[in-house]
């Protein structure tokens, strides 16, 4: 039997007051809390000034919360004065984006149909259409220099944002005739030559403008 124990397994009050005086030794272990400094009480003056304003804390608040709201609406006036209003800039870019009209000059107009004319006499149709055609794109060459593109088709160019509406109109209807006889497998016709011939000259000349 171990020393210091009796027959019931239990410890001696010397070996207990051994032990426990071995493990209060012991300096991993800590068994006094550090003693809690209690916070410094505010300052007196701020004590004061807390009693005086303590009757009229609603009215700070509601005058914080107005002076933000007004902050708020100084930020989003400043905001629309330097960029406009939202409505007023689409009206505006509305604007920049209509095109003004435009048609050739009527004596070159008319020498140009002339020149058609004489094609079409001859029987030679898509001669005097792709004539109407490649003038209408220098015209629209000499109006807006940088519309037209050298990948461009007769398509794009109708499709093009700088061509105003009725000279997009006409354009296309001139455009169409070609495209059907490149890709639709067949000739330009006496009524494809006067679909595109009337097409031209609503363009060109003032009395045939709608």
């Amino acid at each position: 039997m171990a020393s210091g124990e009796n027959a019931g397994g239990t410890i001696s009050e010397a070996d207990f007051v051994a032990a426990h005086d071995k493990l209060r030794a012991d300096t991993a272990i800590q068994f006094d809390m550090p003693a809690i400094k209690p916070p410094e009480p505010p300052p007196q003056w701020l004590v004061n000034l807390f009693k005086a304003i303590a009757p009229y804390m609603e009215y700070i608040a509601w005058g914080l919360l107005i002076a933000a709201g007004l902050a708020l609406l100084y930020v989003v006036a400043r905001h629309l004065l330097e960029n406009g209003l939202p409505f007023a800039r689409r009206a505006a870019k509305t604007v920049e984006h209509v095109e003004p009209e435009w048609r050739p000059e009527a004596g070159p107009a008319r020498q140009l149909l002339r020149e058609a004319d004489a094609l079409a006499a001859a029987g030679r149709y898509a001669e005097a259409v792709h004539l109407l055609l490649y003038r209408s794109i220098e015209e629209i060459e000499r109006r807006r220099p940088h519309l037209v593109r050298p990948a461009f088709t007769s398509r794009d160019i109708a499709a093009a944002d700088g061509l105003p509406g009725e000279t997009r109109r006409v354009f296309s209807r001139i455009a169409a005739v070609v495209e059907r006889s490149l890709f639709g497998g067949s000739d330009v016709d006496a009524d494809g030559w006067q679909a595109a011939r009337a097409a031209y000259e609503d363009f060109a000349l003032p009395q045939a403008w709608r």
